[in-house]
């Protein structure tokens, strides 16, 4: 974008206004009370305020859902109804484990009659809702997708919406062709940090967006429990990693970037957690008298026993009962020696991206980090920005003035305790909102969009695994 570009997408080119100092920095016609409803979003003191909407939604209908799926995710979208009861009620629940089952149904009085096993059951009746939320494992989402929205249901689905990019593709014509409405979980869309980052680089304070660089660190015990030892540790049961973790990832970079993904270019391996790592005389289960027991950061009885972490998996009657926690990971997958497991996904990835204009863009993920949370870059021709999901800093070229965005400034209080940075409530009101006016422009990311990040993963995966540079065609 050349300067008189940006001057005029900021509405500072008009008739007569040929006053205006084409040098003048975007911060500061930012500031100006004259420069337009953007002049808000930049104070005097160096504070960005970006308007946050409340989690409670903006219509008075109530939607009905079925909830597929009560583990962590589905009890999560659940809460929503119990947050706001008036707005959304839970009517069906299906899970394979009676457990859960029971607790969600109970907690929602969930009449008997819709309650079930297996989600098939769900279908065998006429249709009773207006939704279902589709919480399963990653390889279970496709049937009871597509078989919702053939009966007519809207569907809020879990990430990644499928496992191939041949099933991805069928949602999206399935939801073409019956007229649904699919709202993938693409959380941080909805969080206010990525929203107000997003509302920034539009504005054009930083001129035009060349570069972006994105990086996830899962945490080093964050990766073992969930990608070595847990549900997601083989790529042939559910996805590669790069859909499984990191597909909010590549969602967020074509968002902000908002042009289409040309080319990628991937490379990453299993460095780590493979049997050829094993200490000496390491047993398969942690359990079992390791010897490295005091020295392995990786140690289940460290980080489930010690320090408490991840015990959501294991639904505990009483999580400070360290001795149902012990028998938990005797008798579960979640027990094993990280280095004996059945587990393929890279431990650390990294994707080159070409984005239509010639922007360019990086993406890392690792596991090897003693935090979670992302990081991101973005360089402009005016400004540079940095953030990394608390608060991001952004960097006026000509002033050198540094403004700085947070929650705390924003006093985002009704966000504390959703997940994401406050995306998983605003996702599951934006997806209300949407059923009850039948507007699916009410989600902030379309169906559409959805599947073109999702088919972003799937090309990386090819050039990671050929070698090669891949292209991304939708």
């Amino acid at each position: 974008m050349i300067r008189r570009d940006f001057l005029k997408r900021m509405g500072l080119l008009v008739a007569g206004a040929a006053f205006v100092d084409p040098f003048a920095s975007a911060a500061e016609m930012l500031i100006d009370p004259n420069a337009g409803p953007q002049a808000e979003m930049f104070t005097p003191d160096g504070k960005i305020r970006v308007p946050i909407r409340s989690l409670k939604p903006e219509t008075n209908k109530q939607i009905t859902a079925i909830v597929i799926g009560a583990g962590n995710r589905g009890r999560l979208y659940a809460r929503y109804a119990e947050k706001y009861p008036e707005h959304m009620k839970v009517v069906g629940v299906s899970d394979i484990l009676e457990s859960r089952r029971i607790a969600m149904a109970d907690k929602h009085n969930v009449p008997e009659e819709n309650r079930f096993g297996h989600y098939r059951e769900v279908f065998t009746k006429p249709k009773f809702a207006d939704v279902v939320i589709v919480s399963t494992p990653d390889d279970r989402h496709i049937e009871p997708c597509i078989k919702a929205l053939e009966m007519g249901y809207d569907v809020l689905l879990e990430k990644p919406a499928a496992q191939t990019e041949e099933e991805c593709l069928q949602i999206l014509k399935t939801s073409k062709k019956t007229g649904r409405i699919v709202g993938v979980c693409h959380v941080l869309r909805y969080s206010p940090y990525f929203i107000a980052l997003k509302k920034v680089v539009d504005s054009g304070v930083i001129g035009d967006l060349v570069n972006i660089q994105h990086f996830e660190p899962i945490q080093f015990a964050h990766m073992a429990h969930s990608y070595v030892r847990g549900n997601w540790r083989s790529e042939k049961q559910t996805t590669p990693i790069i859909l499984a973790k990191s597909c909010h990832d590549l969602d967020i970079m074509r968002w902000i970037v908002d042009r289409p993904c040309k080319t990628i270019s991937a490379d990453g391996s299993l460095y780590l957690f493979k049997k050829e790592n094993m200490p000496a005389g390491a047993p398969y289960r942690c359990t079992d008298g390791c010897p490295h027991q005091e020295t392995c950061p990786y140690s289940a009885i460290d980080v489930y026993v010690k320090k408490k972490s991840h015990l959501g998996v294991f639904d505990l009657k009483n999580k400070k009962d360290e001795d149902e926690i012990m028998e938990k990971i005797k008798t579960t997958p979640y027990g094993r020696c990280v280095y004996q497991c059945d587990n393929d996904q890279p431990d650390h990835y990294v994707a080159e991206m070409t984005f239509d204009g010639g922007k360019t863009g990086t993406f890392t993920m690792d596991a090897f980090t003693p935090w979670g949370g992302r990081r991101t870059r973005i360089m402009g021709t005016m400004g540079y920005i940095e953030g990394d999901m608390k608060q991001f800093s952004v960097w006026d070229f000509k002033t050198g003035k540094k403004s700085v965005w947070s929650m705390e400034i924003q006093d985002a209080e009704e966000y504390k305790g959703s997940g994401h940075g406050g995306g998983d409530y605003a996702l599951v009101r934006d997806f209300v909102e949407a059923v009850a006016l039948q507007d699916p422009g009410r989600l902030s990311s379309s169906i559409d969009a959805s599947i073109e990040s999702h088919v972003m993963g799937f090309a990386a995966e090819k050039s990671r695994k050929s070698n090669k540079k891949a292209n991304v065609k939708l």
